[in-house]
Order: structure tokens, then sequence, then C-alpha cells
């Protein structure tokens, strides 16, 4: 399919949030075959939550943090504190997960390339 060649603003439905077996809500932002490139993300975490150790095949992710603290385990890395504006870039099948570690939900942006494919996360039963 070609990419998209007319600019968009798209809206996200807040309606469309949806919660993961990865112990987080996501609303998918941007995710089109037509821009298979990229996709956005919104995570959020709830307060005292550790997402699920997993990893996604073929595909680098970067965490753009908003709002919130957390921990991140990425990889052979020392788990690292993360607050906004912070960006976690985890390349292709490295192994990752997240922690609340504050008293608000931990928000943030999910920035896949190529585009996340649901077929493409594993899930991992410990790292």
């Amino acid at each position: 399919m070609p990419h998209q060649r007319l600019p968009i603003i798209h809206h996200p439905d807040e309606a469309a949030t949806y919660p993961t077996t990865e112990r987080c809500d996501i609303l998918e932002s941007w995710n089109r075959a037509e821009d298979p490139d990229l996709s956005i993300a919104r995570a959020t975490v709830a307060v005292g939550v550790s997402t699920r150790w997993h990893r996604l095949a073929q595909t680098t992710e970067r965490y753009v943090i908003l709002h919130g603290q957390g921990r991140v385990h990425v990889g052979e890395l020392p788990p690292a504190l993360v607050n906004p504006g912070d960006v976690v870039y985890i390349p292709p099948d490295c192994p990752q997960r997240i922690d609340n570690t504050g008293d608000v939900p931990l928000v943030f942006l999910a920035i896949c390339n190529p585009r996340f494919r649901p077929d493409n996360y594993q899930e991992l039963d410990d790292v």
C-alpha cells in the first residue's frame, strides 16, 4: 500500500482506549497500514502497577514519558527512573517493562517503527 500523501489531522477517540494483558491501558493514536513506518500509542500504567516483561520482534520502540514517574527495565541496563520529558530507546527484540513508582498514573507515548503489529509482541515469563 502506498504511504499517506495528503496532510491529515487525526483525533483519536478516547473511548477506543482498551486494557491489555500487559497490565496497561492503550489508546492507539496512530497505527495505519497506509503509514507502515510508524505507530504511536498512548500507554497508561496505574499507580503501583508493573507491566509484564515483553519484547517487540523486528520493531524499535521509544517511550516518551508525559506524566508521572516510573522505573524502566530495558535489556541489560540497570533499572532507571524516568520522568516527564525522558525518552527511552528500546531496540528490536529487547526485553522491557516499566513500573509506575509514583502516586499518579504513569502516561507515555509508545512510538514504534515499523508500526506496531500484534504478531510482533512477545510476552516473556521472566528475564
